[in-house]
C-alpha cells in the first residue's frame, strides 16, 4: 500500500489532505494550550480559596483552631494549597511535552511538506515540458509531411505538363527532393523526443512521483503517531499526578477521622469554665410578717455584723444581680482581676511562659554576645570587645526586668491557684461574683440596697429588681469613653504584639499615648479609633503634651 502507486494521479488532494493533517495538529495544540491555562486558572481560585480562609495572624481565629475539628478544616487548606500544586504541575508538564515539542515539530512539519511538494511541482514541470517538446517535434513532422506530399504533388504536375520548360521541372522535383528530406528529418527528429518523453514518462510515474508521494506519505504517518503520541503524554501528565493527588485527599480523610468531639468538648470546658459554684436555693421569704427583713446570709452585701463574711448565691436579687455584672473591657486589668478564677490562672499560666521564653531569648542573645566578646578579646583584629558592652548590659537589664514580671506574675498565679478548689475533689461552695471587693458596681448596688439600719426595705427591693436589668444589663454593651490622648510617640523598633491587650508597631511609626509608663514598663498608645494596646517602653520615645499630661493626672484624681 503506496500513495506513489494507488495516488500517482492525486497530486492536489495529496496537497490537501496533508494541509489538513497540520490543521489538526494545530488545533490539537491549541486545545492543549487552552486546557494548560484552565489548570493555571483552577490552581490560582484554589490557593486563593484556601488563603481566603487561613485563620489572620493574631487574630481569635488562631484560638479557634485548638479545637479538633478547627484543625482538621486546617489541615484541609493546606492540602488544596498542594492539591493546587499539583494542578500547576499538569499546566507545566503538558506546555513542556507537549505544547512546546508538538509547536517545534508542526515547523518543521510544515518546512518538510513544502520540500516535497515542491520536488513533486519540479517534477510535473518537468514532464510537462517535454510533453510539450514531443507535441512540438510531433507538429514539426506533420507539417514537414504535408509539405513533401503538396511538394510533391506539384512536381508530378509540372512534370506532366507539356507546356512547362525542363528548367521549372527540375526545379519542382527538387524542391519535392528537400521536402521529402525534411519530413525524413522530421520524422527521425519525432522519433527520438517521442522515445525520450516515454523514457521520461516513466521514470516519472513509476520513479520520480512514488519517491516523492513515498516520502509524503512516511511524512504524514509520521504526524499521525507523533499526536497519537501526544495523547498519550495528555494522559499520562494526568496520571502522574494522581497518586500525589491522592495523597492529598487521604491526608483530608485522616484530618476528618481526627476529630474528636469528646476532646473537643473538654476544650470548651477548660475555654469557659469560671471555676464558679452554681448559686444554691433561693431562700423564701415571708411576706406576711409586717417586719422588714433582716440581711440573710446568701444576701448580696456583707452581713453588718461580720464585714468579712464571702458572699453567697442565696438571696433572690443575688441570683438576679450577678449574671449582669458589668465586665471591664479594653485591655483589662495587668493581673487578669476581671476573670473568673479559673480563666484568670489560665491567663496568668500563659503570661508567665510567655516571659520565661522571653527570658530564654534573652539569655541566648546575652550568651551569644558573650562568646563574641571573648572571640574579639582574643582576636583584637576582628573587632572592638568594647561595642558590645554596652548591649550586653542592655539585654542583663531586660533580663532581670523580665525575671521581676515572672516574680510578679507567679506570685498573682500563686494567689489564685490557693484560691481554686481542687481539680477532682468536691469544691466548696464560692461566690458567683469574680472580685466582689473589685467591683464596684456590686458595692454601689449593694450600698443603695441596704437601709441604715442593715435591713431591705419592700420598696428598695422591689426597685432592684428593676432597674438592674435596665442599667448594669445595658451598659455591658455601652462603649466606654475612650482616653484622651497625652502625647505622641515614635517607635524606636519593631515591634510584634501578639499577646491580649498588646498592639504590633513598625519601627518608625508614629502613634498617640494615651497612657503613660506606671512602672510596669509598658505604655499605652493609639493607632486610630479602633487599634489601641500597650507596648514596651523601650521600643518608642515618648513625647507628651505638658498640658495634655496635666488634665490626665488631674481626671486621675478626681476618678480615684
Amino acid at each position: 500500500m503506496s500513495w506513489g502507486t494507488e495516488l500517482w494521479d492525486q497530486f492536489d488532494n495529496l496537497e490537501k489532505h496533508t494541509q489538513w493533517g497540520i490543521d489538526v495538529l494545530e488545533k490539537y495544540i491549541k486545545f492543549v494550550k487552552e486546557r494548560t491555562e484552565i489548570e493555571l486558572s483552577y490552581a490560582k481560585q484554589l490557593r486563593n480559596l484556601s488563603k481566603k480562609y487561613q485563620p489572620k495572624k493574631n487574630s481569635k481565629e488562631e484560638e479557634e483552631y485548638r479545637y479538633t475539628s478547627a484543625r482538621a478544616f486546617l489541615a484541609t487548606l493546606n492540602e488544596m494549597n498542594d492539591y493546587a500544586g499539583q494542578h500547576e504541575v499538569i499546566s507545566e508538564n503538558m506546555t513542556s511535552l507537549i505544547t512546546g515539542e508538538l509547536t517545534r515539530y508542526v515547523q518543521e512539519l510544515k518546512q518538510e511538506r513544502k520540500s516535497h511538494f515542491h520536488d513533486g511541482r519540479k517534477a510535473q514541470q518537468h514532464i510537462e515540458t517535454c510533453w510539450k517538446q514531443l507535441e512540438a517535434s510531433k507538429r514539426r513532422f506533420e507539417r514537414d509531411c504535408k509539405e513533401a506530399d503538396r511538394a510533391q504533388q506539384y512536381f508530378e504536375k509540372m512534370d506532366a505538363d507539356i507546356n512547362v520548360t525542363k528548367a521549372d521541372v527540375e526545379k519542382a522535383r527538387q524542391q519535392a527532393q528537400l521536402r521529402h528530406q525534411m519530413a525524413e528529418d522530421s520524422k527521425a527528429e519525432y522519433s527520438s523526443t517521442l522515445q525520450k518523453f516515454n523514457s521520461e514518462q516513466h521514470d516519472h510515474y513509476y520513479t520520480h512521483i512514488p519517491n516523492i508521494f513515498q516520502k509524503i506519505q512516511e511524512m504524514e504517518e509520521r504526524r499521525i503517531v507523533r499526536i497519537g503520541e501526544s495523547m498519550k503524554t495528555f494522559a499520562e501528565v494526568d496520571r502522574q499526578v494522581i497518586p500525589i493527588i491522592g495523597k492529598c485527599l487521604d491526608e483530608i480523610t485522616k484530618a476528618a477521622e481526627s476529630i474528636d468531639h469528646k476532646n473537643d468538648s473538654q476544650l470548651v470546658i477548660e475555654a469557659f469554665k469560671s471555676g464558679f459554684e452554681p448559686p444554691g436555693d433561693v431562700d423564701f421569704e415571708d411576706f406576711t410578717q409586717p417586719m422588714k427583713r433582716t440581711i440573710s446570709e446568701s444576701s448580696l452585701s456583707n452581713s453588718r455584723g461580720d464585714g468579712k463574711s464571702e458572699p453567697k448565691f442565696g438571696s433572690k436579687s443575688k441570683g438576679k444581680l450577678w449574671p449582669f455584672i458589668k465586665k471591664n473591657k479594653g485591655a483589662g486589668p495587668e493581673d487578669f482581676s476581671n476573670l473568673p478564677p479559673e480563666q484568670r490562672r489560665k491567663k496568668l499560666q500563659q503570661k508567665v511562659d510567655e516571659l520565661n521564653k522571653d527570658i530564654q531569648k534573652e539569655m541566648d542573645q546575652r550568651d551569644a554576645l558573650t562568646k563574641m566578646k571573648d572571640v574579639y578579646i582574643k582576636n583584637p583584629q576582628m573587632g572592638d570587645a568594647a561595642s558590645v558592652d554596652q548591649r550586653l548590659a542592655e539585654l542583663g537589664q531586660n533580663i532581670e526586668k523580665l525575671r521581676l514580671e515572672v516574680q510578679k506574675f507567679e506570685g498573682w498565679l500563686a494567689e489564685v491557684e490557693g484560691r481554686l478548689p481542687p481539680r477532682n475533689e468536691q469544691a466548696r461552695r464560692q461566690s458567683g461574683l469574680y472580685e466582689a471587693q473589685n467591683t464596684s458596681a456590686v458595692n454601689s448596688c449593694a450600698q443603695d440596697r441596704e437601709s441604715p439600719d442593715g435591713s431591705y426595705t419592700e420598696e428598695q427591693s422591689q426597685e432592684t429588681e428593676m432597674k438592674v436589668p435596665a442599667t448594669d444589663f445595658d451598659d455591658e454593651f455601652d462603649d466606654e469613653e475612650p482616653l484622651p490622648t497625652i502625647g505622641t510617640c515614635k517607635a524606636l523598633y519593631t515591634f510584634e504584639g501578639q499577646n491580649e491587650g498588646t498592639i504590633s508597631v513598625a519601627e518608625g511609626e508614629m502613634l498617640y499615648v494615651i497612657e503613660e509608663d506606671k512602672g510596669d514598663g509598658w505604655t499605652r498608645i493609639r493607632r486610630n479609633e479602633d487599634e489601641e494596646g500597650y507596648v514596651p517602653t523601650s521600643y518608642v520615645e515618648v513625647y507628651l503634651d505638658k498640658n495634655a499630661k496635666d488634665e490626665y493626672k488631674s481626671l486621675q484624681k478626681i476618678s480615684e
